[in-house]
């Protein structure tokens, strides 16, 4: 649910980019139709329990020369959600839970980026979910980077994890039967924005 995302990943492309000697930063916009998180917890110790989210939107700003000054700023709205389980999605978006209406959203915000490889960085962000802000740590890795073979335009993949607890969300109903930890997986795709776009 975090989402999360990561503008750090996409600094992460091969050391020659960032040597280029580039100041400029350039601006990416997510693909919505191949970004996606998927989240899991423990169901009273007999089944581990899948989750997702879709639809989202989000900006990055990737600065090469410097690519712990990137950004990314990401919302998604929390009626996405999709459990596979039309009982249970709709359980997740009662009072219970989220008690969410179509319009709240779950929104992540880059505060710092520390880049730890060739790959992979840690990005630091605020998480809001459910009306709650807390600071939560992404460990992202870049997966490709170069020329959409179809969009013909410039694009990156990436992935990212981290593991929250839902009652810090205050979405802690049932804990600690249904486990209060939450493992969440993100896998997003995003392309360059158009040089004319506002």
């Amino acid at each position: 649910m975090k989402h999360v995302l990561f503008a750090a990943a996409l600094a992460l492309s091969p050391v020659a980019a960032i040597a280029d000697g580039h100041a400029k930063a350039d601006a990416y916009k997510l693909d919505a139709s191949h970004s996606q998180i998927v989240f899991s917890y423990n169901h009273l110790g007999f089944s581990t329990t899948y989750g997702m989210f879709s639809g989202f939107e989000g900006d990055i700003t990737w600065d090469k020369a410097s690519p712990e000054n990137s950004t990314v700023a990401v919302s998604m709205p929390v009626s996405s959600m999709f459990t596979g389980w039309e009982q249970r999605t709709a359980h997740f978006l009662s009072p219970d839970f989220f008690a969410a209406a179509d319009e709240d959203l779950v929104t992540f915000t880059s505060t710092g980026i520390e880049i730890t490889g060739d790959d992979t960085a840690l990005i630091t962000g605020d998480l809001t979910m459910n009306d709650v802000t807390k600071s939560v740590v992404l460990d992202a890795k870049l997966n490709a980077e170069g020329t959409h073979p179809m969009a013909k335009k410039d694009w990156a993949g990436f992935d990212a994890t981290v593991t929250l607890l839902r009652s810090d969300f205050n979405v802690g109903a049932f804990a600690p039967f249904v486990s209060d930890e939450v493992s969440v997986m993100i896998s997003v795709e995003a392309m360059k924005a158009d040089e004319d776009a506002s």
